[in-house]
């Protein structure tokens, strides 16, 4: 694990960047800090990327150490900018996959032949797990019920509520 080095915690809160705020193991901009820190499992440092306002970092990743091989490689504009757009991307994946866990769908034809797309939404709820199950067509909501949390979506169980005229489904 990481600990801060002699720098205290980074602010996270929004007031405006102070020209102090920016030295070469601290760097705060655009509602994000990067704190160098000691890598406590080697001799090396790290980098820790937080958004204003949280407690955890978004990102933790190795620093480069500096020219005398004892002290971290200052914080820099480049620097600080590389390290908010990886970690953008790092939260923005995380919240890609955390949607792909929890929202399924599949397009299913109904009795006249049109179109419907059924969806399943899982509710990250752990005091009351349960999914939405939903079907529309051009744009309407055709039903909505709530199902078990454990509800598997396939094309056979949509096929199957979409022809039952949206009776509560049984689970697969």
């Amino acid at each position: 694990m990481t600990e801060t080095d002699s720098t205290e915690r980074p602010n996270t809160n929004n007031e405006p960047l102070k020209p102090e705020e920016q030295d070469p193991r601290r760097w705060r901009a655009n509602g994000w800090t990067a704190q160098v820190i000691k890598n406590d499992s080697d001799d090396g440092w790290a980098v820790a990327m937080y958004v204003d306002g949280q407690d955890e970092p978004a990102l933790v990743g190795p620093w480069t150490m500096g020219r005398d091989k004892k002290n971290p490689k200052p914080l820099d504009q480049s620097a600080f900018n590389t390290l908010v757009k990886t970690a953008s991307e790092v939260l923005s994946r995380h919240a890609q996959q955390r949607r792909a866990m929890l929202h399924k769908e599949c397009s299913v034809e109904d009795a006249d032949g049109r179109w419907v797309l059924v969806e399943l939404d899982i509710a990250a709820d752990e005091d009351d797990p349960h999914a939405m199950l939903s079907a529309s067509a051009g744009g309407d909501v055709l039903s909505k019920v709530r199902v078990p949390a454990n509800f598997k979506l396939t094309v056979k169980s949509a096929e199957k509520w979409v022809k039952s005229e949206f009776a509560s489904p049984t689970r697969e």
